[in-house]
């Protein structure tokens, strides 16, 4: 039995036809199980345990998608590869965004099937992404050239190895990109605590995610050779490690052990050094109930409660949700307006505030809404003010063709203008503070715009949010999470102001240092220190890992199996 699984099939008999480089016209293929795809939709969702608020989960996702990795070897062609890699995302998606069905129904009024059917297909669009992925790596690798049956498992090779890194890394920006992009969920936040977060100040959350899967696909190989004696002495590999079987076992296990070493190490290093006198912050949490704040009673009460909040004592910097005020900033009550100015002014404390922003004409008419932080300088006149740039679609614009399901849900705002994609930061007692609203946060390479663009380098990140639209479920974990990652990546601390959580400080090596529990009132003080410098990331953003993926792809088509397969077919003709 064991000679039959790794023995070629029986040779056929000569064919006037070439056997296409595809496959089209080698050895018949047999379909794969549906428990197959079962099975990689189960690895998906499994996947999804390793992130928030999974403590230490990086070394669970990294047993996540060896076995992946090892699943994909099992397919027999291009297309089994990227069904296997749609039912796996699908499977880590529908598991890991099942929140937007409590915007939509609880909070938005959609009915419960429209709602579930709406997160269903969504995470079937984004199960696209690594579907994409699968099949590009089963290409290039040389998976779907080497005319094999079912029968013939996918040898794993190095130039698989780097292709499937590769791949995935550009899958997975392509998901954060496309469409105004959804990069939530991409693979390397769940190493914020695990072993490879030290590349993240290298090369972002993508990078991180490239080596995953590269970590993934060598520990599958070094499996595979380990007890497989005849895949591992048939590889075009150099001749000593064909004549050294510990070698070729042993080789892409120490290569992947390497990468884990250099991950935990890399932290060690420090990008980026302490700049300007600590800050004393508070940062608000109101917990006002989503399904009031735009009501009379709602808009009252949050302006109360704020007041409160914000004039209860002073410091350095106070910081509130986004929306706090749920009103046009001009039509803020002048009772309100006067409190925290003269608070501001009296005690030295400069004011973040949420409130709506407009463009107003000279005879009061309001246009071009924005969803907006307004700053309060001590003993200075006007207003900074932020205009949130990554609009969320659905909620603050409509993507083209889709008015009729944004008409099934009851979302109090609509079209919102967009911010500059960098506008100047803050001033704190000459500490430049970098802010951005909500959903913002998860596009790495916009917040490192914001730190490398700016004339006056942002040494704070500051975010304002909003989650209450989705309750009390794991959104609130994944986001802090993520938030975790842009301080990797940019090696400055993260500030959090948010309605019901997750309000909390977290220091320039992404690490939570102070935290309010969820879905309580009050507020969260924290002494924090600025930064000054570059990470890597910083200066490249996401083009480094862009580069080395379709690089290693190009060279992996050019040189790999797949040019081997090629040449092969035409030796036969």
């Amino acid at each position: 039995m064991a000679e039959q699984l790794h023995s070629p099939t029986r040779e056929s008999a000569p064919s006037a036809t070439p056997a296409s480089p595809h496959g089209r016209n080698g050895a018949a293929r047999r379909a794969l199980p549906a428990w197959h795809y079962l099975a990689a939709a189960a690895l998906g969702a499994l996947n999804t345990a390793s992130f928030a608020p999974t403590p230490q989960g990086g070394w669970l996702q990294i047993a996540v998608f060896t076995i992946f990795y090892l699943w994909l070897t099992r397919t027999t062609g291009w297309k089994s590869a990227l069904f296997t890699g749609w039912a796996f995302g699908f499977g880590n998606f529908v598991t890991g965004i099942w929140w937007l069905y409590v915007s939509m129904h609880d909070y938005g009024g959609m009915p419960a099937t429209l709602a579930g059917s709406a997160v269903v297909l969504f995470s079937l669009y984004l199960g696209l992404y690594p579907a994409l992925a699968a099949g590009l790596w089963s290409f290039c690798a040389g998976h779907a050239g080497n005319g094999r049956t079912q029968e013939q498992p996918f040898s794993p090779t190095w130039h698989g190895a780097f292709a499937f890194a590769s791949a995935w890394a550009l899958g997975e920006w392509a998901r954060g990109s496309v469409f105004t992009g959804f990069p939530w969920l991409a693979s390397g936040y769940a190493q914020v605590d695990g072993p490879l977060a030290g590349f993240a100040p290298i090369a972002g959350v993508y990078g991180v995610g490239w080596m995953l899967a590269l970590v993934a696909a060598l520990l599958v190989q070094a499996l595979v050779r380990a007890l497989d004696p005849q895949q591992r002495s048939s590889r075009p590999e150099p001749d000593a490690l064909r004549r050294s079987p510990r070698a070729a076992f042993a080789t892409p296990a120490v290569a992947a052990l390497a990468v884990i070493v250099a991950g935990l190490l890399l932290p060690l290093v420090s990008w980026t050094e302490p700049a300007n006198a600590p800050l004393n912050v508070r940062l608000l949490q109101g917990n006002l109930k989503q399904e009031m704040k735009f009501t009379d009673e709602g808009m009252t009460t949050a302006l109360d409660e704020f007041q409160k909040l914000i004039t209860e004592k002073p410091a350095d910097l106070v910081v509130t949700p986004e929306t706090a005020i749920p009103v046009l900033v001009q039509d803020i009550p002048r009772p309100f307006g006067l409190a925290i100015r003269h608070f501001a002014d009296s005690t030295g404390t400069a004011i973040l505030f949420g409130a709506v922003g407009a463009t107003v004409t000279p005879d009061g008419r309001a246009y071009d809404f924005t969803n907006s932080l307004f700053g309060i300088t001590p003993g200075q006149p006007g207003l900074y003010r932020y205009d949130k740039h990554h609009l969320v679609p659905f909620g603050e614009f409509v993507p083209w063709g889709f008015r009729w399901f944004v008409n099934l849900m009851n979302i109090p705002l609509g079209d919102f203008a967009r911010g500059a994609p960098v506008q100047p930061p803050f001033l704190v007692h000459n500490q430049p503070v970098a802010v951005n609203i909500c959903y913002e946060d998860i596009f790495g390479e916009e917040i490192a715009r914001n730190v490398r663009e700016n004339a006056a380098t942002p040494g704070v990140l500051i975010n304002s949010t909003n989650l209450a639209w989705f309750g009390n479920t794991i959104a609130i974990d994944q986001h802090l999470q993520i938030a975790r990652m842009r301080s990797l990546e940019t090696g400055r601390p993260m500030l959090r102001a948010t309605n019901t959580g997750a309000t909390a400080a977290i220091d320039a090596r992404g690490r939570v240092i102070a935290r309010l529990p969820v879905y309580t009132a009050g507020s969260l003080d924290v002494r924090i220190e600025g930064t000054t410098g570059f990470t890597p990331y910083v200066r490249s953003g996401n083009n480094t890992v862009i580069a080395v993926s379709l690089l290693m792809l190009a060279f992996g088509f050019a040189f790999g199996p797949a040019r081997r397969a090629r040449r092969k077919a035409q030796d036969e003709q």
